[in-house]
């Protein structure tokens, strides 16, 4: 991918967020891929059609299942023209259909893109039974978290069967934040609800380095851990709203804050 497109999904990717948030905040209607699509066709830029459309689709696939949040929050199904513009993505930037290995063992971004694609075509499926696409199978499970350390450990013998300290594999599970969303789960959920001391450890070191985008993705899975029934040891209402606040106007930091106050009743659905 050129600089120059690789600029574009990035750009059509925070105006999907923006479009999401002002979902989730009653501003825009639920149907936020299809109003997406939409402007990109009657755009009036000097880029093709084509172009445009692509890195439409390619902001959807870079929120993942972030994109039917207003949904996925609600239990609320897709409707014909979202469903439609859902599949419309998903046919002009086909996700993989290979299951990569987990890191070390693999590299780092194939996995975390095979993670958030098998998110949003499960949110698909959960929300448009009818027309769900097939999943792929299911990536490599996260690495193990060694909680009490906080770096990650020698690679070899040297090592044992310990996992990775608590800072890599917190910043990893920030990385997958949009699958801390309801009716999602699988091995990275087990994760999280194995390591929360982890989430809690690391989501306030972000904060602390005033990393506020990574505080609000790791909170996120604080949050979905109570909506789980466990209880983090850290004042979620305070961090949350703390985040926010020193997050600004990012149009990301402020969806997964978005988010996570839904996640914990702070909002109403």
């Amino acid at each position: 991918m050129t600089d120059r497109r690789g600029a574009e999904y990035q750009a059509a990717a925070q105006l999907l967020a923006q479009r999401v948030l002002g979902a989730l905040r009653g501003a825009e209607d639920t149907a936020v891929v299809a109003a997406h699509l939409q402007a990109a066709r009657s755009a009036p830029t000097a880029d093709s059609g084509t172009g445009r459309m692509t890195a439409a689709a390619g902001a959807v696939r870079m929120l993942g299942a972030d994109a039917l949040s207003p949904h996925l929050l609600t239990g609320q199904r897709l409707g014909p023209q979202e469903a439609e513009a859902v599949r419309v993505c998903l046919k002009a930037l086909e996700p993989a259909r290979h299951s990569p290995p987990a890191p070390p063992a693999g590299a780092e971004q194939p996995w975390i893109r095979a993670w958030i694609d098998w998110a949003l075509l499960a949110a698909v499926a959960r929300l448009d039974p009818a027309g769900a696409p097939d999943i792929p199978p299911l990536p490599g499970p996260p690495p193990c978290c060694d909680d009490d350390a906080p770096r990650r450990r020698p690679a070899g013998p040297a090592a044992g069967n310990r996992g990775e300290g608590w800072v890599p594999w917190s910043l990893r599970m920030g990385q997958l934040a949009s699958l801390a969303l309801p009716g999602l789960d699988g091995p990275v959920h087990q994760a999280a609800r194995r390591h929360a001391l982890a989430l809690t450890r690391g989501a306030t070191r972000a904060f602390l380095r005033r990393d506020f985008t990574t505080a609000a993705r790791i909170t996120r899975w604080l949050a979905w851990l109570t909506a789980d029934d466990s209880t983090p040891e850290v004042d979620l209402d305070l961090l949350t709203s703390d985040t926010a606040l020193r997050g600004g106007d990012n149009s990301r930091c402020a969806l997964d804050t978005a988010i996570t106050r839904r996640l914990l009743g702070l909002e109403p659905t």
